[in-house]
């Protein structure tokens, strides 16, 4: 192996390190902030004593959630957090697209992408049902 090519390679590992760093502080930050977002519904819940809707029922749609949490409703303060907790990994796909297309990877582009479709679709699909 050339000296040339062991540099090149050299810088490939390195941006391929890096953009793992990116990916992984994502992930944490993502279940950080989804674990707190758990704890402060967790916490009014405890402060409330009640979910914040009548019995047996809590927001089903994203909007409710929504606005339910910005009521600070304790049920939907932590389906906020949940919610949260589930798009963390399909962020981390989102941003891999974006690794693989800074690193001109492209058949890892098709590949992630399609993955990346397939999460939507599942949460659409999930939605519905």
């Amino acid at each position: 192996m050339s000296e040339e090519q062991s540099k090149h390679q050299t810088n490939e590992e390195q941006k391929l390190i890096s953009a793992e760093i990116v990916v992984s502080k994502v992930l944490r930050i993502g279940v950080l902030v989804s674990g707190l977002v758990i704890l402060i519904g967790l916490i009014l819940y405890l402060v409330a004593g009640e979910s914040g809707y009548p019995a047996d029922t809590y927001p089903t749609t994203l909007r409710g959630i929504i606005e339910g949490a910005g009521g600070l409703k304790p049920a939907a303060v932590i389906l906020l957090g949940l919610f949260l907790l589930i798009l963390t990994p399909v962020l981390r796909v989102g941003i891999t697209i974006l690794v693989f297309v800074k690193a001109k990877d492209y058949l890892y582009v098709g590949i992630t992408s399609l993955v990346f479709v397939i999460l939507i679709i599942s949460l659409l699909l999930g939605k519905a049902g």
